[in-house]
């Protein structure tokens, strides 16, 4: 196999399968590099705050029908969700934190669960302390704006939301050193297939 999109012949299979020490070594090799590359630049902190949201479907839909009570369920969950990404929250949080809405949006914050139940506000920071911060902030903002609404008449009044979790967060790295290794395995991997069958030994290619 001499070029890449020449097809590989049962010889080339052969030589990999024999390789097979090679690819073990390129795999440790690859996850220790991943290992050094974590420890050297590791990844932001990540905390994660909850918010428990029920819509009380019992009371706003008492008599409906299950079709009926799904869209409320999605229209609401709609609703709540641009709310925690609106103009008012974010801009509230770059104030406090010196951070601009696009970084905010783009890559510090996370919302996980849109639905009913626990709503987790995840926020990235290379300080853990300001993660925590940041994550718990988010969260009690995003209750304030939406009571707000909820007075207002804008959110279904049946809506409740209670900020279950902003004191000593959960806290981990936002990508754990397991993506850092299995991302070096792979790699060094993926050249030592490249290796084995496009450089030849020279045995094989008649060099004396």
């Amino acid at each position: 196999m001499n070029y890449l999109f020449t097809p590989p012949s049962l010889d080339d299979f052969i030589r990999l399968l024999r390789a097979w020490r090679f690819w073990m070594l390129c795999a440790f090799l690859g996850a220790i590099l991943g290992a050094i590359v974590y420890y050297i630049i590791p990844p932001p902190f990540r905390a994660r705050a909850t918010v428990n949201v029920d819509f009380n479907l019992e009371q706003a839909w008492p008599q409906d029908t299950d079709r009926q009570q799904f869209n409320y369920l999605e229209r609401e969950a709609r609703k709540l969700e641009e709310l925690a990404w609106s103009d008012d929250v974010m801009g509230q949080l770059s104030s406090q934190f010196a951070l601009t809405v696009a970084d905010l949006r783009g890559s510090s914050l996370q919302l996980g669960q849109p639905a009913e139940a626990g709503w987790h506000f995840y926020a990235d920071d290379s300080d853990p302390q300001i993660a925590a911060s940041l994550a718990s902030i988010w969260a009690q903002a995003f209750v304030d704006v939406v009571q707000d609404q909820v007075d207002s008449g804008t959110v279904n009044e049946y809506v409740r939301l209670e900020v279950t979790q902003s004191q000593d967060l959960p806290m981990e790295r936002s990508i754990p050193m397991s993506g850092y290794l299995l991302a070096g395995s792979l790699g060094f991997l993926t050249a030592a297939v490249f290796v084995t069958l496009f450089i030849k030994p020279r045995a094989e290619s008649g060099i004396t």
